[in-house]
């Protein structure tokens, strides 16, 4: 069963969204180096594009009168109080709708209309600011944070704070939803909130629409017994070619394969169980309208199954990559009959479908980083023939549990947004937002707490 949440990793790259910053994501990719991390934080219209590595580079930027407070980027101390934590949230939720960057350990002096370095204690600042963000946003909110050190004092320094738009925006604050206005933090007015929420509602409904598709379309049709599991992935404002160069080309097949393999990385191969297929068996290359696919040998081209009446023919798995940066996942082994331990029956395997999300997730994440695209994500996860079956149990739980409650639907959709800071810091908040509903319905909310939390 899943287990502990694998640690954080390093962020290589982030922006906010939309306007100038996808366009500095996008620049700064192709500016790459090997070594340290490059961010790009967006300035204005006339300075989209903007990397500070070094307190030289805040210096310069200061004396150059680069650094003003805007509708993208915000300049302040570190918070020393409670009511300094509260502004503090309420400053990260505003940037929360269009994306933006906040810097930790910059003063301002109103009368004069300046700003000059103020470096700040970075011990546990990283982790102050994360929790803030998480803990009083409603709902929670995830941020990327890199440290600047001071050249004098290399225990201070600056904190640079990403916050990539949220899918989940408007974000409250005690009691009050928050925006961004022209360069301060300003209370929404209900008809913006209301926009807003329909905004976001409308997301999810094409979101849905594109995961009805793929039901529609199952491979394997009304073969077999078992129920069968979708995941689909769509960036919100990718471009139309984000990943040709990944689906394209020579080698194409080995570059798809290259990086699912990437997605089982040791932290995720030692929480998440493991059955049969899993990505890992996706290893046919085919050629899909708008991308390509990797999947097992019993789907050939066309998407025809192709059982051959072997053991295990109807088990089939598969992962599409499209040209315009969606990418989905078919498995057509969510549950299997035992035999006598469930009484001939077919019976679920939820953790194939916390293992399958949590994968295709961190593929989500290697898939955009590779293509550059530091954006918002679409995502749903579905499954079908799901009624009157519960749960499987391993020898671990029987005696403990006995047979848990048999879902009483036969379809499931569920559908969120994810900011390129969930791919990185809360996958497992991700999933569990994607899947909650129906471990809950299942009785297995508790198995995977673990695997559900970041």
């Amino acid at each position: 069963m899943p287990g502990d949440q694998p640690a954080a990793r390093q962020i290589p790259c982030t922006a906010g969204e939309v306007i100038g910053i996808l366009e500095c994501v996008r620049i700064s990719r192709f500016l790459r180096t090997p070594g340290p991390p490059v961010t790009s934080i967006y300035l204005s219209p006339s300075n989209a594009r903007w990397t500070p590595k070094t307190e030289a580079d805040l210096s310069a930027a200061i004396a150059d009168g680069l650094l003003e407070e805007s509708h993208y980027l915000d300049l302040k101390e570190a918070p020393s109080n409670k009511t300094g934590n509260k502004e503090l949230a309420q400053d990260l939720a505003s940037f929360a709708i269009d994306g933006g960057t906040l810097i930790v350990g910059i003063s301002e002096d109103k009368e004069n209309r300046s700003f000059g370095l103020a470096p700040q204690r970075l011990n546990g600042l990283p982790e102050k600011v994360e929790q803030v963000a998480r803990s009083v946003p409603d709902p929670p909110l995830n941020v990327i944070t890199e440290v600047i050190e001071a050249s004098a004092d290399g225990t201070t320094g600056y904190l640079v704070v990403h916050i990539p738009a949220s899918p989940a925006a408007p974000h409250m604050v005690d009691g009050r939803y928050v925006g961004r206005g022209d360069k301060t933090k300003n209370r929404l007015s209900d008809a913006e909130v209301v926009r807003l929420h329909q905004q976001r509602k409308a997301t999810e409904t094409d979101t849905h629409t594109l995961l009805q598709r793929e039901i529609d379309e199952d491979p394997l049709g009304e073969y077999g017994e078992q129920s069968h599991f979708f995941f689909v992935a769509q960036p919100t404002a990718g471009r139309s070619d984000m990943l040709l160069a990944l689906t394209s080309g020579p080698n194409w097949r080995t570059r798809l394969t290259d990086l699912v393999a990437k997605a089982h990385t040791p932290e995720l191969n030692a929480v998440l169980r493991q059955f049969s297929p899993n990505l890992a068996d996706a290893q046919q290359g085919h050629r899909r309208a708008g991308g390509a696919a990797l999947s097992t040998h019993n789907l050939g081209d066309g998407r025809r199954h192709e059982p051959k009446g072997e053991y295990g023919a109807e088990d089939v798995i598969e992962v599409q990559f499209l040209e315009d940066g969606g990418l989905r996942l078919y498995s057509s082994r969510l549950s299997d009959n035992p035999g006598e331990s469930s009484g001939g029956h077919q019976v679920l395997f939820d953790a194939a479908a916390v293992a399958l999300t949590r994968r295709m997730l961190e593929v989500v994440r290697l898939t955009a980083e590779q293509a550059g695209y530091f954006g918002s994500w679409s995502i749903a996860v579905g499954a079908t023939r799901l009624r009157g079956r519960h749960r499987y149990e391993s020898h671990e739980t029987w005696g403990a549990h006995g047979l848990t409650a048999r879902y009483t639907e036969d379809t499931y959709r569920r559908a969120t947004g994810a900011s390129w800071a969930d791919l990185n810091s809360a996958p497992g908040m991700t999933t569990e937002r994607l899947l909650g509903a129906l471990l809950r319905s299942l009785g297995s909310q508790d198995v995977y707490t673990k695997a559900l939390a970041d």
